[in-house]
Order: C-alpha cells, then structure tokens, then sequence
C-alpha cells in the first residue's frame, strides 16, 4: 500500500489527513499551478456530465478547499455536502464559502470516506476530484458511496491517469520530479508531492477501476481520458 510518509505506525488514512493538514494552506495555488489551470477545465466538464440530471442534493467527496463543490453550483442545487478528512482543507474551504456567500447551499462536513453519517439514498450525485486513490480501503469507501446515493443516482470521479504515446517520457519527467520540487519549494512537504506520483502509479486506472466500480455495484460504468490521457473520468450510476 501507498503511503504519504511510509510510517508503519499510523494508518494511512491518518497519514493521507495529516498530509492534507500540512498542505492546506498551498493546495489551491499548486493545483492550478502544477496542472497549468487544467484541473479548473476538467472539473467543469465533469459538472457538465450531471446537467441534464439536475440534482438537487449532491455530495463532494474528498472536497478539500471546496472547488468541486462551488462548480456545482451551477447545477442550481439545493444543498451541497462539501465531504473531506481534513480540518484544515475544510478551514480554507468554509473561508472561500463565506467569501462567496454560498455557506446556506454549500455545508462543509469533516468525516470519513469508509464511514459516512449519513442515511442510505441520501444524494442526487457525487463528485470526487483526484481523491479516491487516497482512500486506505478503496473497495470499502466506494461502496459507502454506493450506499448514500439514491436509486439512479450519479457518480463523476475524476482522477490523475498515466498518459500514453510521446507524451508519456515528458510526463514521467515532470510528475516525479519537477512536481515534487516545486511542491517542496511552496508547501514546505516534500513528502505529499513525492506521494502524489507513486499513488498514481499505484492506482488501478481505466478498465481496471471500472471492474471495480462494477463490483461494488455502480451500473452504466464509463470512462473517457481527458488532456493527452492526463486525466480520466469516470461516470456511472447506482441502478
């Protein structure tokens, strides 16, 4: 198993809060920075798979500072469950709420992702932004998903994927070593930007991921490759 500091003692799910503790206050900048604004792009088309749907409760899992959570706001819901682990990530995110006057639609929740507190079918739809390959047991936090969704509900998961062809060597060289450096530079955690490569490589993309997805239950699994295949998407549905 992947952890963010290799530390046998605690749990990684305690390390992957703890990382995100660390890294709060830089997230925002170095997300946009690091993926040159694409990350902005690919959660708008995201959000675009849930139009025509048009929920009206939806959760963002593994919000961090909330950026997920304020796109669908376009979606005109109304209420969104802005999910994450971490204390400080939720901080930074109930600061942007209140910033954009959104905090009566957009309620910040710290919690678990293998353990929600909340009522089966309680959702619309669900969107996880590069979260998923951070859950401890992914299996376990996908099926709690499953089980807050309602019957048709819609799951959007996006996730950093591996890309093929030219693009691949250029990549490689950028995301485990440029990346890490510049994370180092800006978050003062080497750790967390060293972690992100290896828990991409680990992580069971494309039709890998849809079997599981399939396993636990979601129906009408697809997936498409976003930027080069830098990015890929996931869409499925409970029933």
């Amino acid at each position: 198993m992947v952890t963010p500091y290799k530390n046998e003692d605690i749990s990684k799910k305690e390390q992957v809060e703890s990382m995100f503790d660390n890294i709060a206050h830089r997230y925002d900048f170095l997300n946009h920075l690091l993926s040159a604004g694409m990350d902005i792009r690919w959660r708008k088309k995201a959000i675009q798979k849930l139009e025509k749907y048009h929920p009206e409760i939806l959760m963002d899992m593994a919000t961090g500072t909330g950026d997920f959570a304020f796109e669908a706001l376009s979606l005109k819901p109304k209420k969104i469950v802005a999910y994450d682990l971490s204390a400080n990530m939720i901080k930074y995110g109930i600061e942007k709420s209140k910033q954009m006057r959104v905090e009566d639609i957009v309620e910040f929740v710290k919690g678990d992702s293998e353990l929600m507190p909340f009522t089966e079918g309680s959702f619309d739809a669900m969107t996880v932004g590069f979260g998923v390959r951070n859950f401890e047991n992914l299996e376990k936090g996908l099926s709690e998903m499953w089980r807050v969704l309602r019957d048709h509900g819609q799951l959007v998961i996006l996730e950093i994927a591996k890309p093929n062809g030219v693009i691949k060597p250029f990549f490689k060289f950028y995301f485990h070593y440029f990346s890490p450096m510049i994370g180092k530079l800006f978050s003062k955690d080497a750790r967390a930007y060293e972690y992100l490569p290896e828990s991409v490589e680990a992580f069971p993309e494309g039709m890998d991921f849809v079997k599981i997805l399939e396993k636990v239950g979601f129906k009408n699994v697809k997936y498409e490759k976003l930027t080069f295949g830098i990015c890929a998407m996931y869409t499925c549905s409970k029933t």
